[in-house]
């Protein structure tokens, strides 16, 4: 049939049909029956995901910010649909596991942002996962921050290709002593790297390369930024023009809610210079596209991954990261697919971080596993305008975040259906509830600044709320529990194991010099083991200490100390807690690294 249809002549096509059904009808045929010798279909989209860290609602010129340059981002939003009611949890290890399995966080074991409580079970089946097994070249640049041992890492999810740092940041407990933004050591495939440049360039232009290597296969790229995180390190030449910016232009919108205090003008301007740098960037990937001509055919999502971190504009919206209120979860979201998306419009209907996921699948025509339950829906229908938002099933979106090994029922949450926001923000920092505290509900189509409480006038729609958010909770708690997931040792994947404080448990755990943790790890196979501990001098002569089921060894330590070595440790299959230590007359501190190797 394909072959007959292309024989026929341009004129007779011309006169059957008007042009631009001529058009529907070609590409279709031209851009999806395409199949390789393999049986791989080649004419499927591509796929680009975008993810920035803290860039707020209001961190773009296309969101009327005068004083950010963001010229990329700007076109890039023009050429798109724009998700104009699109959410993500208060912080970002939460979203990153939501958008990578298409479900709520709580369910794949991700509950916060360290102290092993940002480890992802790798029984959960992510996004990257099922496009590898569809065919797809799968790369992710940038941040993971979803486990940084075996079986939890980037390459053991479904990523054939990982430029990445670990835990949570570049310079953060997980991380080489030392590392910073420029010159960083970066992982590639698990190899720690030592790199030459700003760690947003080479995030970037490692998609870049993979896009190049892949062009001619489909390939799903990943671009997690790491920035504009905290710590602030960015060029002064990006610096310097905001600081006198921001100094001499007061011309902000003013819009919902003023601002909690005074923005920092040095924070303010480290922020946008590190976003205007994420825009050159995301400018040369876009341009990359463009010239190896993949551009119409490659679906481009961008977002963030939660509100703000520091004070400053946001346009109008309530609090900012780690806050249940639209600053700390309502985030731009756009996407481009010139050959099925119509560019320059919006979309108002709710949408969240857990609709990616099925989303892309349904775009790239793979079918979501069997016994695999998603969240997310598909928001296909709706991107191509083939679904009409007035009669799409209106729905419930939920989000909680609050420190602490496993959520607790209604602290800091929020509930949101299409017109109305259930919210009770307290509690995100520990401390006691009030036995019934109070939730204040927002009628967001005609008060997106959530700056009238209508609880009291629709208490009706109270309780509907809050039992879809109280069934919601029982229902992901249920999924698997909050048991830790563990890390493996003694694994063929990976041997020797980097434990840092990023990972470990317990009351005593942090970041700070007495702070004391331990780890939740597996024995995959039993023998001798070298462990080494790594921890700042004391001062003092003490003891270090390693414990792991049962096998007990200590040792002298000088008082300038900073690392330790057992030889030969034996160790049997099977779980445990693995706990390292100083002991001496100040009191016993947990050490910052503990490498473990097997032996052969």
């Amino acid at each position: 049939m394909h072959n007959h249809f292309c024989k026929l002549s341009c004129d007779l096509l011309e006169r059957l049909f008007p042009v631009g059904v001529l058009c529907f009808l070609l590409l279709p045929t031209e851009i999806y029956a395409q199949e390789s010798p393999e049986g791989i279909d080649t004419g499927r989209p591509n796929i680009v995901l975008i993810l920035t860290d803290d860039q707020g609602y209001g961190d773009l010129g296309f969101h009327k910010n005068p004083v950010i340059q963001t010229p990329n981002l700007d076109r890039f939003a023009r050429e798109s649909l724009q998700l104009e009611s699109f959410y993500v949890s208060p912080v970002c290890a939460p979203t990153r596991a939501s958008l990578m399995t298409g479900r709520y966080n709580y369910r794949t074991g991700v509950v916060d942002t360290y102290l092993g409580r940002a480890m992802m079970h790798p029984e959960e089946t992510t996004l990257a996962e099922v496009l590898a097994d569809a065919g797809y070249q799968t790369g992710i640049f940038g941040k993971w921050h979803l486990g940084d041992n075996y079986p939890m890492r980037a390459q053991d999810q479904g990523f054939r290709e990982t430029l990445i740092h670990k835990g949570g940041g570049i310079g953060q407990p997980a991380d080489p002593p030392g590392n910073t933004y420029q010159d960083p050591v970066l992982f590639n495939n698990g190899n720690a790297v030592q790199m030459d440049g700003y760690c947003s360039d080479l995030f970037t232009n490692a998609a870049i390369d993979f896009i190049q290597t892949n062009r001619k296969e489909s390939f799903f790229a990943y671009l997690s930024f790491n920035c504009p995180h905290t710590p602030l390190e960015v060029s002064e030449d990006l610096v310097k023009p905001y600081r006198v910016k921001l100094q001499s232009e007061h011309s902000f919108p003013v819009l919902g809610h003023p601002l909690e205090s005074a923005p920092d003008l040095e924070t303010t301007s480290r922020v946008y210079a590190m976003l205007e740098n994420i825009d050159t960037n995301i400018g040369h990937l876009l341009k990359a596209l463009e010239e190896m001509d993949l551009e119409e055919n490659t679906l481009v999502v961008f977002l963030s991954d939660n509100g703000p971190q520091q004070v400053r504009y946001n346009r109008g919206l309530f609090q900012r990261k780690g806050s249940v209120y639209e600053g700390g979860i309502r985030v731009p979201c756009f996407v481009r697919w010139p050959l099925r998306i119509p560019a320059d419009t919006q979309l108002k209907t709710i949408a969240a971080h857990i609709d990616w996921m099925p989303t892309i699948l349904d775009a790239c025509r793979v079918d979501v596993p069997e016994n695999l339950q998603l969240d997310g829906k598909s928001l296909m229908g709706l991107l191509e305008g083939k679904s009409n938002p007035d009669e799409w099933p209106d729905r419930t979106l939920f989000f909680q975040w609050h420190r602490g090994d496993e959520p607790v029922l209604y602290r800091a949450f929020a509930a949101r259906s299409q017109n109305y926001k259930l919210v009770q923000p307290l509690g995100v920092r520990g401390g006691d509830l009030p036995e019934n505290p109070s939730k204040k509900l927002y009628n967001i189509v005609s008060d997106p600044y959530e700056q009238y409480d209508v609880a009291s006038a629709s208490p009706e729609i109270v309780r509907k709320l809050e039992k879809e958010y109280e069934e919601w909770f029982l229902d992901v708690s249920g999924s698997r529990g909050y048991a830790p997931p563990r890390i493996h040792l003694g694994d063929s994947n990976e041997n020797p194991v980097t434990l840092t404080r990023q990972d470990w448990r317990g009351p005593r755990a942090g970041r700070g010099k007495e702070s004391l943790g331990h780890w939740e790890v597996h024995v995959a196979e039993s023998g001798n083991y070298r462990i080494t501990l790594k921890f700042s001098p004391t001062g003092y002569a003490g003891i270090a200490d390693f414990s792991l089921r049962g096998n007990q060894v200590n040792v002298p330590l000088a008082p300038q100390q900073n690392s330790i070595v057992f030889s030969n440790v034996s160790l049997t299959v099977g779980q445990g807690r693995l706990e390292a230590s100083i002991l001496t007359k100040s009191g016993t501190r947990g050490v910052q690294f503990v490498e473990i190797e097997k032996l052969p």
